[in-house]
């Protein structure tokens, strides 16, 4: 094979944080997939290895994969190495979470300098099981990256040895015509729903995994990957829930050893074929459990009987919503609605501690069409936890959170509120209800109260009103079914790698 390298961008999540730049964020996976999908096509090339980084380019780069359907094989960059603070080890998060214990007086400023200057000691992707890291996860388990490739932190040579791997991978997927639509079926998926399940994955996952379906011509919802996510046993103790970071897990085995519990605990589709052309039960065949640590558990051990992440459905959220419940041990909430129409306004109130216990703060017109681009709120939830109000307030939000989110906090509440949905009539007071267990989310609000609020709601115009991002608001769909801007393979009148 001859190879040809070329380039597309990525917007940096813990850069973009808690400002104007988030809304670039989601915006720029579909960017992503379509600037491969354009270069692959202008120059009709026949195959792709994907190497890809930071959150979005993830799951950018495999829905160009399955949009295209050449043989491809995909490649993490690598998670970065964990910082140490005090003898223990941080990630990016401690930062963002230190800030809220300086507002409030519990950090000196010498302090989180320090902490600021050890949290990212190397390159690397964020280290705990945040969204890069997730899905990374989600490469192995769908099928579409080599074994053991996606847990190597990104300064290890054996990288190296990967790349070349995944240089041999794709001219055996190109001969035997194995494409990625042959790996990620509808059990592909449901294995890769279950893995970040297990792991306390990001909620973000719930985004990108329909997405990535849909560009497979498959419906594979955010219900759909709540669902199995609640009947997944937690068994991998990881930050932001947890404990350990990626190269905790890379040192007892890597992917390999969860998916090996999950598949012989029947939780996995083993039969799912993978770019190694092998199934994941061939591939898996050789890997020992490893003994004598409590980075991972057995199934029979799980630190909980349900996965760690939850969908919610009821009056406030009638399309879907979700939340980590990873390390949460509050998982029932009732209290008072404090309504925010964007992420700034809700950020300076926590700063000035203008909220208080039982508090359900509210942040909306922050959806995909209505933010626009869908932001997430690390800044504000670590600012919260920062100031050891986590287990005391809930956050819900049409917008998104940072797989290094914890605490009660509710993303992609849907309709969102640029579409006139529940969560755009609520008013300060309001008695909103969480129930994780029970997979509800409800307002106290009568049929009739809400029917006299939707009618005096008018939309809301955004300062997006030319250029990439005011075309993302005209394009995209709803968080539930992916964010998308295109109808996806359903619609396919030809698949390029047929042409």
């Amino acid at each position: 094979g001859t190879p040809r390298e070329f380039c597309t961008i990525t917007v940096t999540d813990g850069l973009a944080m808690g400002h104007q730049g988030m809304k670039s964020s989601l915006a720029s996976r579909e960017v992503i997939a379509d600037s491969v999908e354009l270069t692959m096509r202008g120059h009709s090339y026949d195959a792709l290895v994907g190497l890809a980084g930071c959150d979005k380019s993830l799951p950018g780069m495999m829905m160009s994969m399955l949009r295209l359907n050449v043989p491809s094989v995909f490649m993490y960059g690598g998670s970065i190495l964990p910082g140490k603070f005090q003898g223990r080890d941080v990630t990016v998060v401690d930062v963002f979470e230190a800030v809220g214990q300086h507002a409030a007086g519990k950090m000196s400023d010498e302090d989180l300098f320090a902490l600021e200057c050890v949290a990212c000691p190397s390159a690397g992707a964020c280290g705990g099981q945040f969204t890069a890291n997730t899905m990374a996860m989600v490469s192995e388990g769908i099928g579409l990256a080599l074994p053991g490739s996606a847990g190597a932190p990104a300064p290890y040579e054996e990288r190296d040895r990967f790349a070349v791997l995944s240089g041999q991978a794709v001219m055996n997927v190109l001969e035997k015509n194995i494409r990625p639509r042959d790996i990620c079926t509808m059990k592909a998926f449901e294995n890769a729903a279950v893995l970040v399940g297990a792991t306390g994955g990001s909620t973000n996952a719930a985004l990108h995994l329909p997405a990535m379906a849909s560009e497979a011509g498959l419906r594979f919802t955010l219900d759909d990957v709540a669902a199995i996510m609640r009947r997944t046993p937690y068994i991998a103790d990881l930050k932001p829930g947890g404990k350990y970071v990626a190269l905790d897990v890379h040192n007892v085995g890597g992917i390999p050893v969860i998916m090996k519990a999950l598949l012989d605990a029947g939780l996995l589709h083993g039969d799912c074929m993978t770019v190694t052309g092998k199934t994941i039960a061939e591939n898996l065949k050789d890997v020992v459990f490893p003994e004598n640590q409590d980075v991972i558990y057995p199934v029979s051990r799980a630190i909980t009987p349900t996965g760690g992440v939850v969908g919610l459905k009821g009056n406030l959220a009638p399309d879907s919503a979700i939340v980590k419940v990873a390390g949460l041990k509050v998982q029932k909430f009732t209290g008072s609605a404090l309504c925010f129409d964007c992420e700034e306004d809700a950020f300076k109130a926590v700063q000035e501690r203008a909220y208080k216990k039982g508090d359900v703060i509210v942040i909306r017109y922050e959806g995909p069409r209505g933010g626009p681009g869908m932001r997430e709120m690390l800044s504000t939830t670590a600012a919260i936890y920062g100031q050891d109000m986590g287990e005391h307030v809930a956050l819900i939000t049409d917008g998104r959170f940072s797989g290094g989110t914890r605490g009660f906090c509710v993303g992609h509440v849907g309709p969102e509120a640029a579409v006139g949905g529940p969560i755009a009539l609520l008013k300060d007071g309001d008695q909103i209800t969480i129930d994780a267990v029970a997979g509800t989310i409800d307002v106290a609000l009568s049929d009739e109260e809400f029917a006299r609020r939707r009618a005096e709601w008018k939309p809301r115009k955004t300062d997006y009103n030319s250029g990439a991002i005011w075309r993302y608001a005209q394009n995209v769909g709803p968080a539930h079914l992916g964010a998308l801007t295109h109808p996806g393979a359903a619609a396919e009148t030809h698949v390029y790698a047929d042409i």
